[in-house]
């Protein structure tokens, strides 16, 4: 095994600034794990490694600058690129090709990222699924919409990747493929030559292979982004089951309350939070907030190529135009009431911990499992992180959730490195 088997891409881009790595080596080196089983994974809908091959001769000058030179980035294929088609895994958009990268596509270059290529999704990031499978385990779903990007990372085809969040598309391949994923606050990054689907919940995320590479990403993606250091001391942490606890597998949650037993041990506190009986809406009214938006953001496509369209987005539709304003008003108002009741929960803690998802990742590939239990988060726009718990040999991965306050971000991220510490010291990795 190689160091850029398992190196994060902090490492990597210490190794290409310091010259000990060039961009072209690391770039050859991920080409080659792609090319050894890409065919199984199916992780990319466009790559060209001549392409690949030019961005990092690019950078191939002394003393490379740049948070991210020579990193390897996958990019999920919702988000446009200006070397690569943008398909929305729809025959509609079939040989599209944008003019110009999406805005955070240009920060990831000007940061010295190599992008890699376009990473499969589900059509327009909603419920009908792709070809790309979960590398733990081939018969199974690698997740939702950001599966390609999740998929190829957990392969080792690329060392970071970005991915979109609009329930739980970017948490629950994470947890799935056993990723570090970080879906920031709603609105933090830009979603320019982004396509959307609810503008309410969409929020760009990414994938890494440690805490420490999320936070990374965090400084080239949000701009002005505070930093927040507190080294060792002892965190304060809620514990939040939601409604819906009753839901998990059991092996799941007996992973899940294992990982809350070692974070207390390493001297931080947890206290369970119960959330007053009105939360229990936020699932519905959540799914009702997607279903309205998704319709008026597809409304051209349903108009001009319904045959085109799949039966999940036409049901989606169809829902929509069975929704009355009102229905609608009254799901938004009931958010923005309890969205204070919430926050006044978050007062007393660095973050919350729950649970990602109620499964490990289910046989097939039709169906990706609920995203309830990142859903209810989402709701309110909070930042979102999944920590992977460690696992035994032949165990599938099992993933931790970490919650923030709103706009939180940089607190979300220092005690999700606490909570990783806790777990890979306990557990001797």
């Amino acid at each position: 095994m190689s160091f850029l088997d398992t190196a994060d891409a902090h490492s990597i881009a210490e190794e290409v600034h310091t010259a000990r790595l060039s961009p072209g080596t690391v770039t050859e080196h991920f080409l080659s794990q792609t090319n050894a089983r890409e065919s199984r994974i199916r992780a990319f809908v466009a790559l060209d490694p001549q392409v690949v091959r030019k961005q990092a001769q690019g950078l191939s000058s002394p003393g490379i600058k740049g948070l991210l030179a020579g990193v390897p980035i996958g990019v999920k294929d919702i988000i446009d690129t200006c070397d690569h088609p943008t398909g929305f895994y729809s025959p509609i958009y079939d040989n599209n090709w944008p003019s110009r990268d999406a805005h955070v596509v240009a920060l990831l270059r000007q940061a010295g990222a190599v992008i890699m290529g376009k990473t499969h999704t589900t059509e327009f990031a909603y419920m009908q699924t792709g070809p790309t499978r979960n590398p733990h385990d081939l018969r199974r779903t690698p997740g939702s919409s950001s599966a390609g990007s999740a998929a190829g990372m957990a392969a080792g085809f690329f060392p970071m990747a970005l991915g979109t969040q609009t329930a739980g598309s970017l948490l629950k391949p994470a947890s799935y493929c056993g990723l570090y994923a970080f879906k920031p606050s709603h609105g933090l990054v830009s979603l320019e030559g982004v396509k959307p689907l609810a503008p309410s919940f969409d929020t760009l995320g990414w994938y890494g292979r440690s805490v420490r590479d999320l936070a990374l990403l965090a400084r080239v993606l949000v701009p002005g982004l505070p930093q927040t250091n507190r080294d060792n001391e002892a965190r304060s942490f809620g514990f939040c089951r939601t409604s819906r606890w009753d839901q998990i597998d059991p092996p799941v949650a007996q992973a899940l309350l294992a990982a809350i037993e070692q974070v207390k041990a390493a001297g931080h506190s947890v206290t369970e939070v119960v959330l007053e009986d009105e939360f229990a809406s936020v699932f519905d009214d959540h799914q009702l907030i997607n279903d309205c938006e998704g319709a008026r953001s597809l409304s051209k496509e349903w108009q001009s190529s319904p045959e085109q369209l799949s039966a999940q987005v036409l049901a989606m539709i169809e829902r929509a135009r069975a929704t009355t304003w009102d229905q609608e008003t009254a799901a938004r108002s009931r958010l923005a009431a309890l969205a204070p009741i919430l926050t006044a929960h978050f007062e007393a803690f660095d973050a919350m911990l729950g649970a990602t998802c109620g499964m490990v990742a289910p046989l097939g590939l039709e169906s990706t499992g609920p995203s309830d239990f990142c859903k209810f988060w989402m709701a309110f726009g909070l930042p979102q992180i999944n920590i992977p718990l460690p696992r035994g040999q032949g165990e599938l991965p099992v993933g931790l959730q970490v919650i923030g306050g709103f706009r939180q971000d940089s607190m979300l991220l220092d005690a999700a490195q606490q909570v990783d510490n806790a777990l890979r010291v306990i557990s001797g990795l």
